[in-house]
Parts: C-alpha cells; structure tokens; sequence
C-alpha cells in the first residue's frame, strides 16, 4: 500500500460543513477537534474526543477550526458504543468483539485515566482482542480552564469522568492488527529502576545505588524532553515526564512507571521526520492493510516541532496519551485491517 492510500484511508482535516455531511450520509467515524467545534456536529455514529493538535494531510497543525474525521472500517455488524467509568472499565476487553477491534477516548487527567495506566494490562483479555484509541486532551493555553472530554456522538454527550468505546466486528475473514512506532530506544546512560509503580516518583535507584530521582534529574541537567524507555516483553515503550519539582524531591510523568522494570533515559532523535518515515518503511515494507486509526503524541508535536512539517504516511490526532492495548506515550499507534 502506498502513502497515498495510506493518507486516504487513515482520515484528514476537514471543515464543519463536510463533517457534517459525512455524518448524516451514515457510515461510522472518529472525530477529534476543539470542543466548540465538536459540540456543532449533529448526532450520528461517532467517536469524539477534543484535541486541537493534529497531523494532517498538509502537515502538522494547532487549530480551533477543523476536525480530523477518520472513517472507521465496519464490516462485520453494528458497532457498539459504551462508556466505562471506574468500575466498569476493567471489563473494556471482556466487553469487545471476539473478532473485531475496540477504539478508546478516556479524557486526560480523569479517574479513569490513572486507573487505566496503572492497571490494565492485568484486565481481562487484555493483548487477546484489539484495543486501540488515545487521551483527549485540551489547548495547552486552556490548561485549568477546560476539561478534556469523550463524546458519544449517537447521544451528544460530552463525559469529562468516564472513557468512551466503540466495539467493532470484522467478519470471519478478517482480522484487526495494532502496531506502533517508537523511535526512541534507550540511551547509554545509567540503569534506573523504582520502588513502586505510579505517575510520580521521589526514590529510585540507579544503577542499583538508592537516590531521589528529582535531584537525579535536576543535578545530570538531563533532557526532560527525552523519554525514559524500558523493554516491555520485547517492546520498546516510553515514560513521559511531566514536571520536575526539585523542592519536594517529586517527578510527575505521564504514564506509571512500574517497580519491576529496569529505565533509562533514550537517546536523542536527530530528525523525527525523517527518522519516523524510515522506520514506517521498515515496519510494513508498503504492505499492510488499510488503515483503521491512527495517532501520534502531542510531546512528539511540540518537541519535534512538527508545526508545518509533513508526515504523510499516517494522521491524526497529537494526544496526551496513546493506547495500544496499554497506554503509551511519545509513540505512534495505529491499526490496520488485514485477511
């Protein structure tokens, strides 16, 4: 498949107007945009969530004035949409298709959010069926003014509190893939481990030695830009770091890090584009199938200053988290349809 059928088939930017149209002409979509802009769709079969960061089909975008409408692939029955609040949500995959894939929204800095960090790789038939999907999130400039939401478009509702879901069925012949695209590895610098898995850390060791991990960072002048990275069953996957504060001797980050996994620090990415193009090349050698959703990382957008610059290959929205099956971050995630 080419990058061009790529493009078409992992969504674009698109005005109101069209949105709309797409909409009440039926078919199944996730949509991801401003909240004002959401909340002027009409109801139908979608998936929302607010972001105003986007990859698109021009290049990489902050707007209030467009959504990323993506059609999601239905081919197998009638997609089903749930929300899933605290108590519900260990349940998201036992909940799913036994053939098919699920598309999550959980609103960032939710109950919700933490619990699903921390806890669902132990859910039921987790890694068994296909879960995908991303953190809403809001402008940076509206942080403490606004709410990252999840919108279920066949009621117009608009949930701050719980995650939202879109099971979907594929038929017998086919079958829903996840991948991702992580272009940080581990640097060569020191090995860190912590005592106890959580969002914020003051103890850890390095390099088996005990130290406060904020004075650790503060005194290394380390790149807070730059991801930890760990190996996760063969998978490279990154933790985020959020702030540092040295008074209270805290790091918040944005995923758990967990207290059986050894982290370092990952080595710097030169030229994200043109590294993120080769390692697309390298993953599907031009021969996956279509795709059914994408995103990327909105750390990825403001570090790699990706504002203006192209990134045909896959859109989407630039999220506060990305899900593949557990959440990531600084990663690329997508799915795609194969049989």
């Amino acid at each position: 498949m080419n990058s061009q059928t790529k493009q078409e088939l992992s969504g674009r930017m698109m005005g109101l107007s069209e949105a709309t149209a797409l909409i009440r002409g039926g078919g199944y979509y996730s949509i991801a945009g401003d909240e004002l802009l959401l909340r002027e769709l009409p109801r139908g079969h979608w998936i929302g969530g607010t972001i105003p960061y986007f990859m698109g089909q021009d290049g990489g975008v902050t707007t209030r004035d467009q959504l990323y409408v993506a059609q999601v692939p239905v081919s197998g029955g009638v997609p089903l949409m749930r929300f899933y609040d605290q108590i519900s949500l260990e349940r998201v995959c036992a909940d799913a298709p036994e053939n098919g894939f699920s598309i999550i929204v959980i609103p960032a800095f939710s109950a919700v959010h933490s619990l699903f960090a921390r806890n669902a790789p132990g859910y039921e038939d987790m890694y068994l069926k296909p879960l995908i999907g991303w953190i809403s999130g809001i402008h940076l400039d509206d942080l403490g003014r606004a709410s990252p939401l999840a919108v279920n478009g066949e009621t117009l509702e608009f949930e701050p509190d719980r995650a939202l879901v879109m099971h979907v069925p594929l038929p017998a012949d086919k079958y829903a893939h996840i991948d991702i695209i992580n272009l940080f590895t581990p640097g060569d610098g020191d090995s860190i481990r912590f005592p106890t898995k959580g969002f914020s850390v003051g103890e850890c060791r390095i390099n088996g030695e005990p130290a406060n991990f904020a004075r650790y960072v503060t005194t290394n002048a380390i790149d807070t830009r730059l991801p930890l990275v760990a190996d996760y069953s063969g998978a490279m996957i990154n933790v985020s770091i959020k702030a540092v504060d040295l008074g209270k001797g805290v790091v918040d980050f944005y995923a758990p890090v967990f207290d059986d996994v050894e982290y370092r620090f990952a080595a710097p990415v030169p030229d994200y584009v043109s590294a993120f193009q080769q390692a697309l090349r390298a993953r599907d050698g031009g021969q996956a199938g279509p795709v059914g959703f994408s995103c990327n990382c909105v750390l990825n957008y403001l570090y790699s200053e990706l504002e203006g610059k192209r990134v045909p290959s896959l859109l989407g929205p630039m999220t506060y988290g990305e899900v593949a099956y557990q959440l990531l971050n600084q990663t690329l995630v997508y799915l795609t349809i194969e049989g």
